[in-house]
């Protein structure tokens, strides 16, 4: 057998799938969004990642938005496709969907922002507001929703924003953020989903105040001069998971060695794109074509390139806006997964109590990502299970720790959160514990996306 060996950008020989079993299925389509964190598909297939494979891969756009994806997921007119992180353990719970769904890698980290209109942040000043300040808390948001209630009493008016999907980071980000400086989501304001691109023309339209959305939808209204980003998602949570790549559960039984090969070609795109920010330069002139996120260069490339956008005309530092494969952004964690199981509960998303650690262990598969992992040299944390809020690098706004021991105390532990399963009935469910590991932060692939060039270890 001839061995075929792949020439990555970043310097690293790798053998290709010529030398492991064939795909059983080689024709494929995998449904991506128009945002900045569809780029590992992308450039899998724009870099010939796929090709190197064996496998013929149509990257199709959905117009339809999340419901959109998930549905033709569902139906199987898409073999895999860009998720929102929480979606397969939703589809899998049955909320928005029912199927088993399985998430087989973690596309990136971070990438989201809040972003807020200029009439309601001139109303946010009058209470404090600091644009310039990071991380900007919602306390001013606060203090106008309580004015807004004495004045208006019991003909008050909820505020109205946006997110892209009910299960997405983008709401349980929205909602963190509101709740920590003890806003009530559901009664103080209304949170609509809108199709991401839809996001600026719903703003300036006067349907909502403002959204959290992942890029380019935020630069693209502060470009404009109609608002700012007030918080980035990096902000709320440090390296926070964002994105995964999905498939049916009985797609992945069934063609096994398909599956690794759409594994190993992401996971090689996700390690490019970290490799150097030359390589995000080349990957914006992808992602600015009609067939993929179809925006200007320009405003591609205030996220993508170590800098973020908070207001018009003052770039910001932020080289881990977004993370594609350093610090361990392509592993599937379990305690990750959990995490959006805990928030389904705090917001009342699911009414019965479910044992999280089975349900986790059934979506999430890092015991694939490690086999895939191996073939292509991608360094691995030293556990499935860690807790997060505790590391210079992995911090929640409010300085909460989350536990996967201690995940329903979690829940209930917020000042603002609406459960309708009790705690009691939900600890008798989930009467185990997992050792947990914590991994070191790292940067092994180049500097984009890397906290500071003293971390990074490529050679």
């Amino acid at each position: 057998m001839l061995k075929k060996v792949l020439k990555i950008g970043f310097g690293l020989s790798l053998v290709t799938s010529a030398l492991l079993s064939a795909p059983e299925k080689t024709k494929l389509k995998i449904g991506f969004i128009a945002l900045t964190d569809c780029a590992p598909l992308v450039i899998a297939k724009e870099k010939g990642f796929f090709k190197a494979e064996g496998l013929d891969v149509d990257v199709a756009k959905e117009g339809g938005g999340w419901p959109g994806i998930q549905q033709k997921v569902i139906n199987g007119e898409y073999d895999f496709s860009h998720a929102l992180a929480g979606m397969p353990i939703a589809a899998t719970l049955g909320i928005n969907g029912e199927a088993h769904l399985v998430a087989l890698l973690s596309l990136d980290f971070n990438g989201n922002a809040i972003t807020y209109g200029n009439t309601i942040i001139k109303e946010m000043e009058k209470y404090g507001l600091d644009k310039t300040q990071r991380p900007v808390s919602a306390d001013s948001l606060k203090k106008y929703i309580d004015a807004k209630h004495a004045k208006e009493g019991e003909k008050y008016q909820p505020l109205n924003f946006g997110m892209v999907h009910p299960v997405s980071t983008h709401n349980y980000e929205l909602r963190y953020w509101m709740g920590a400086s003890g806003i009530k989501p559901d009664s103080d304001c209304t949170i609509k989903p809108f199709p991401p691109p839809t996001m600026p023309s719903n703003l300036i339209a006067g349907n909502i105040e403002g959204y959290c959305v992942g890029e380019p939808w935020n630069s693209r209204i502060v470009l404009k001069g109609k608002g700012s980003a007030l918080v980035t998602n990096y902000d709320i949570w440090n390296n926070n998971p964002e994105k995964v790549l999905q498939a049916r559960a009985d797609f992945v039984e069934k063609y096994p060695e398909t599956t690794k090969a759409v594994m190993r070609a992401v996971l090689k795109a996700q390690m490019w794109l970290d490799a150097s920010w030359e390589n995000r330069e080349e990957a914006i002139g992808y992602l600015a074509k009609n067939n993929y996120v179809k925006a200007p260069k320009d405003v591609l490339r205030k996220s993508m390139s170590g800098t973020f956008l908070y207001t018009k005309g003052v770039n910001s530092s932020n080289p881990m806006f977004n993370v594609f494969a350093n610090y361990y952004a392509a592993y599937p964690f379990y305690s990750h997964g959990m995490w959006f199981i805990t928030q389904m509960y705090r917001w009342g998303q699911i009414d019965k109590p479910v044992n999280m650690k089975e349900v986790i262990e059934k979506v999430y598969r890092p015991d694939l990502f490690e086999t895939v992992a191996k073939e292509v040299g991608y360094t691995l944390p030293p556990s499935a299970w860690k807790k997060d809020g505790v590391d210079e690098y992995n911090k929640f706004i409010d300085g909460k720790v989350f536990d996967p021991n201690k995940a329903v105390e979690y829940i209930y532990d917020f000042n603002v959160t609406t459960p309708l399963v009790t705690k009691e009935a939900l600890l008798k469910e989930n009467n185990w514990s997992v050792e947990t590991k914590q991994p070191t932060y790292v940067c092994p692939y180049g500097p984009a996306g890397c906290a500071d060039p003293k971390y990074v270890t490529k050679k």
